[in-house]
């Protein structure tokens, strides 16, 4: 590993915090070679240089199996603890990572390439995530007496115990946040956690996990492996009792797939292509930056970021005059530095950069009008590309309708609301959806039209994703299930119903007639019913 950077100029240095030894003892973390078969490592590169920094132990399906094992015995224990127990470990957590909050975004840009600023609120979304549980699980997951059938005479007990081994899938483009935030009510539920970050991005994910043993987890409870998806991931859904996945919608569907015929149930949060509608009473002092941020942040590389707005006639030709401008001041602000200069950061690889250009290219070549951008900015770092927008894309162009994930996005014109909603619920996607305009009530009737797992009034994705009381997820080919809020904790959860029956009153009435037993019955129910003891 090189602490110093192939070039000099606006090439990056790795922060003195991220040294030799404690990428060694990181990747040390990793399930692998446990079964004799040694796969070769993975090289991790620093994504502002292409310089390479460490090898990444590489998982073969034996040793995803030794890690569900290891898991599985350590949260037998950590399930009998009282929650109060388990609740203590994240209350330390919480503060170890706000105190090491430098060297968590250290390695998230690393592996990403983003900005300071996203890797910073990148790093502050688990804390937001463990105080929202602290204050909640124990209530959430506390049993809940229940009426039975037949009011004082029986009673039903609702409770929700761990599933077991929770497998958690988590993307590159926001690797601390999802692994630690999915992770964390997984755990505080009673479960053990078998994680699977992207190879490129797993250091954070692996400092963090340290964190928490930091913390007091238990050694073993979460255990790391890795690998490509095809190497690890079927053994590892074979061996788990739920998985959570984030990322592309091709691959949630196989997830799906293979949980489904294994009985064992699965979250997916995947793919978007988000719409912004911009109604022609909207301060556009306000809705120029939010926008900006809602297309730009994390140089695209969001599941909830926005890739088409839609602005009314009225007030378009200002609105496109001003964003083009907003983009090309952002574009000046792009760099590799691992401190607040830089605004804008790097994609993620070069292949995905090279992906992104595909789809700008294309629809060029097609009859789109690039308005700024849409150029490679190898003089900043080999996977750079400037914030682009774009006009008169049509249905044909790939940018249209997939997914570019990317600082790229399609300005389009509409009449009235009517269309407004049709073109922005014209996609198979369905994860998110803004809408900007003067008059709350206005915007609030038109989000009861809008086919999206989260409608942000006012605002491009924050609002939604931030407020970890509510649930979070998509509709249409955006996802199953939800993460935040009960139902966040809940689903790592098998909900048990045990009924009591104090004296023998629901079973046949031993020598009466079945006739006579069927009106009885029927005159008890509508009692109850009137009475609302049902």
């Amino acid at each position: 590993m090189s602490n110093t950077s192939t070039q000099s100029g606006s090439r990056a240095k790795l922060p003195p915090r991220v040294t030799e030894s404690l990428i060694n003892r990181l990747t040390a973390m990793v399930t692998a070679g446990k079964a004799g078969e040694t796969r070769e490592p993975f090289e991790m590169i620093e994504v502002y240089t292409g310089d390479v920094v460490g090898h990444l132990p590489q998982s073969s399906p034996q040793d995803v199996e030794t890690a569900v094992a290891i898991s599985r015995a350590a949260q037998k224990e950590w399930a009998a603890r009282p929650i109060e127990q388990r609740l203590a470990v994240f209350e330390r957590a919480h503060e170890l990572i706000l105190s090491e909050i430098e060297t968590i975004a250290d390695l998230i840009q690393i592996g990403c390439g983003k900005s300071r600023r996203m890797a910073i609120e990148e790093a502050c979304d688990t804390p937001m995530v463990i105080a929202h549980y602290l204050k909640t699980a124990a209530k959430t997951l506390k049993p809940k007496k229940r009426s039975g059938p037949m009011p004082i005479i029986t009673s039903s007990t609702e409770e929700h115990r761990p599933k077991g081994v929770v497998a958690v899938i988590a993307p590159w483009n926001f690797p601390f946040a999802i692994s630690m935030s999915d992770s964390t009510p997984a755990l505080m539920a009673g479960n053990g956690v078998v994680m699977k970050p992207d190879n490129k991005t797993a250091l954070c994910t692996l400092y963090g996990i340290e964190l928490l043993h930091k913390a007091g987890l238990p050694r073993g409870l979460v255990q790391v492996v890795c690998g490509g998806g095809p190497d690890v991931g079927p053994t590892l859904l074979d061996n788990v009792d739920f998985v959570m996945f984030t990322g592309s919608t091709a691959t949630g569907r196989l997830i799906g797939e293979q949980a489904g015929r294994n009985l064992i149930g699965c979250s997916l949060e995947l793919g978007g292509k988000n719409p912004l509608i911009v109604l022609e009473d909207a301060n556009l002092d306000e809705a120029i930056p939010s926008a900006s941020f809602a297309v730009f942040g994390n140089t695209g590389q969001a599941c909830m970021h926005i890739e088409r707005i839609y602005v009314q006639e009225k007030i378009y030709d200002d609105f496109v005059r001003r964003f083009v401008a907003a983009a090309e001041e952002l574009g000046k602000k792009a760099g590799a530095t691992y401190d607040f200069g830089p605004e804008m950061g790097s994609l993620v690889s070069v292949d995905h950069m090279n992906r992104v250009a595909s789809h700008v290219d294309e629809a060029r070549e097609k009859g789109a009008k690039v308005l700024t951008g849409g150029k490679p900015r190898p003089d900043l770092g080999p996977a750079f590309y400037e914030p682009t927008v774009l006009t008169d894309v049509t249905p044909d162009m790939a940018h249209a309708t997939m997914e570019t994930f990317g600082p790229v996005v399609t300005i389009y014109k509409f009449r009235d609301e009517d269309e407004a909603v049709r073109l922005a619920n014209a996609t198979t996607y369905g994860l998110n959806a803004a809408i900007w305009t003067g008059n709350i009530d206005r915007a609030v009737k038109l989000a009861s039209k809008i086919e999206s797992g989260a409608i942000n009034i006012n605002d491009g994705f924050v609002t939604t994703y931030a407020a970890k009381g509510t649930p979070s997820g998509g509709v249409k080919q955006s996802g199953v299930g939800t993460r935040h809020g009960a139902a966040g904790i809940l689903k790592y959860t098998d909900t048990i119903n045990v009924g009591v029956q104090k004296k023998q009153i629901l079973a046949a009435r031993s020598g009466m007639p079945y006739e006579k037993q069927l009106k009885s019955t029927l005159v008890t129910l509508r009692l109850m019913r009137r009475l609302h003891l049902g």
